[in-house]
C-alpha cells in the first residue's frame, strides 16, 4: 500500500484536493474535524493507495464532498472558518513527498472581496451537473459558420 499522488488548493470557503488516481475502484473518503481519511485501488496495476492527512485547520465533516471521475477523486473540504487562509494542507511543517500545491488552480483570494459565486458552491454545482457535452460552456463564435478563419484561406503555391 502505498500514499496517492495529490495536488491542492485553498479558497475562502474550502481547500480542495485532487488525489491523482486513474481508474480508480473501492473509493473510501472519510472526513473528520481535523483529518481526511482516503483509500481506492487504482491504476494499471490496481494498486491500494491510502492517504491520511492531520488537517492544517478544522473543516466541517458533514458539508465536505468528494467526486469520483475516471482520473482522479476530487475533495472539497468545507473550512469550519471561512476566511482564513491555510498556507499549507498539513497540521505539520513536513513535506510530504506525494502531496504538491496545485499552482494552476491557486489563486490570493485574501485580497479579493467579490467573489460572486464561492468555490465551493461551483464545486456543488459541478458534482450535480457533471455530464455531457450539453454542461461546457459556450465558446464564442465556435458555431458561427460565417466566420472568416485564417486557415481556411488557400494556400499559396510553392515556388
Amino acid at each position: 500500500m502505498q500514499p496517492a499522488t495529490a495536488k491542492w488548493y485553498d479558497r475562502r470557503e474550502a481547500v480542495f484536493i485532487e488525489f491523482c488516481i486513474e481508474d480508480s475502484k473501492d473509493v473510501q473518503v472519510k472526513f473528520d474535524k481535523t483529518k481526511l481519511d482516503f483509500s481506492c485501488v487504482g491504476g494499471t496495476d490496481n494498486m491500494k493507495h491510502h492517504n491520511e492527512v492531520e488537517l492544517f485547520e478544522s473543516i466541517d465533516p458533514n458539508e465536505s464532498k468528494h467526486k469520483r471521475t475516471d482520473r482522479s477523486v476530487f475533495c472539497c473540504l468545507r473550512k469550519a472558518e471561512p476566511g482564513r487562509s491555510w498556507p499549507r494542507l498539513t497540521k505539520e511543517k513536513a513535506k510530504l513527498n506525494w502531496l504538491s500545491v496545485d499552482f494552476n488552480n491557486w489563486k490570493d483570494w485574501e485580497d479579493d472581496s467579490d467573489e460572486d459565486l464561492s468555490s465551493f458552491d461551483r464545486f456543488s454545482e459541478m458534482m450535480n451537473s457533471m455530464g455531457g457535452e450539453d454542461d461546457l460552456p459556450d465558446v464564442d463564435g465556435a458555431d458561427d459558420e460565417e466566420s472568416a478563419d485564417s486557415d481556411d484561406e488557400k494556400m499559396p503555391d510553392l515556388e
